[in-house]
């Protein structure tokens, strides 16, 4: 085949594969749905233990007992069957005025319960929605309540809503009814919290199956195509082989370069810093901004490592310790700083390349802050000049 009749070929099927493109499905996010995951609960329960059953399920002012901060933890394995495997921990209390067994509660006394459960995903009936979940369940677990404790069976209805993949809310109800002592009442416990999934197996949905086969039907109809276009992008591959393989090769030996370019000035910083962190820090008597003989010889080393490397930049950053007032202490800090700096231009060293910043009582190395007492060597830690490589 001439090379032109070739090429003619290769944009015709091109062109075609671009129209059939425009209009063949693709898979998206809603077509996928979680098969089974693990899923962690916190939140809050809602103990209605009022004795009149269903008569006033919605009486919060008189018959809901609950706590103002999360009081229930769960945590469960869901399969792709619908079925769901949940072992869940509750705490509330009965407060006093509430209606409790019938009559009025009036001593606080504690709730607990564990409880295990066995829930059906009704989405697997109804079919998925990828947002919405409602579930049936039954369990058992033990609960004491009112100070009877008792084991109990247990039916639930619920839903979760999910924000992503990971993220949702759960709202369910459940019966509780005790099952081995006479003289505990059988009550309600809703729940509402956050829930995070875990753990995930993902797979497609009915529709996603459906689009998914139709997408492999188009496919195929393209394999057709691109068997008869498959002789002349071989011959262009093989023709951009070679310039690949060589701008590979230049592409490498300059990553080489720049690796070691950028390791060299690593080791560099690394000794720069090594050699002034080798000096320590100039430190400063009490209340005072002047240099004392040992902070001089720390900062003669400094100006000796700035001769050293010409292109060396710092900042400069001097602290106090926390006694006296923070303005007095931002105050001291600046001139101690404006010092620090003076002595190392005395020293010759140019003001350009020191750059500086007071942080007062605010940058403290220890734990002696207004509120603990330390003695004067702590305090001594604090008042300071440290020396930031900014350029090197």
């Amino acid at each position: 085949m001439k090379p032109h009749i070739k090429y003619m070929v290769l944009l015709l099927c091109a062109t075609t594969n671009l129209l059939q493109a425009q209009e063949e499905p693709k898979l998206v996010a809603k077509d996928s749905i979680v098969k089974s995951s693990w899923i962690i609960g916190l939140g809050y329960n809602i103990v209605d233990d009022s004795g009149d059953v269903f008569d006033e399920l919605l009486a919060p002012g008189d018959q809901w007992n609950v706590l103002p901060y999360p009081s229930r933890i769960s945590i469960g394995r869901y399969f792709d069957s619908g079925i769901g495997v949940e072992a869940i921990g509750t705490y509330n209390k009965y407060a006093v005025g509430k209606f409790i067994d019938g009559r009025t509660n009036l001593e606080e006394t504690d709730y607990y319960g564990i409880d295990a459960r066995l829930t059906y995903d009704l989405n697997k009936i109804i079919g998925q929605t990828g947002w919405f979940d409602p579930y049936l369940g039954v369990g058992a677990g033990y609960t004491e309540a009112n100070n009877e404790p008792r084991a109990t069976y247990n039916a639930v209805v619920g839903f979760r809503t999910w924000f992503s993949d990971r993220l949702g809310l759960d709202f369910s109800s459940s019966g509780k009814w005790a099952a081995n002592n006479d003289q505990a009442t059988n009550h309600l416990q809703h729940a509402a919290g956050v829930v995070y999934q875990f753990g995930i197996t993902k797979g497609l949905s009915k529709k996603g199956e459906a689009k998914l086969a139709l997408i492999e039907e188009l496919d195929a109809q393209r394999q057709k195509q691109q068997d008869s276009i498959a002789a002349a992008e071989r011959e262009r591959e093989e023709a951009d082989l070679a310039a690949r393989l060589a701008k590979e090769k230049e592409e490498a030996r300059l990553a080489a370069a720049e690796k070691a370019r950028l390791d060299a000035l690593k080791q560099r910083e690394t000794e720069i810093r090594n050699e002034i962190d080798a000096l320590g820090f100039a430190y400063f008597d009490l209340n005072s901004s002047y240099l004392n003989a040992k902070s001089k010889k720390v900062l003669d080393g400094l100006a000796d490592i700035l001769a050293k490397y010409p292109e060396l930049e710092l900042q400069i950053t001097s602290h106090t310790d926390s006694r006296g007032t923070s303005a007095y202490n931002d105050w001291l800090s600046e001139r101690r700083v404006t010092h620090t700096k003076a002595y190392l231009v005395k020293r010759g060293v140019s003001a350009e390349r020191l750059d500086t910043e007071a942080y007062g009582e605010t940058h403290l190395l220890n734990e002696c802050d207004d509120n603990t007492y330390c003695d004067e060597e702590k305090h001594q830690e604090n008042r300071r000049s440290e020396f930031v490589i900014t350029k090197f």
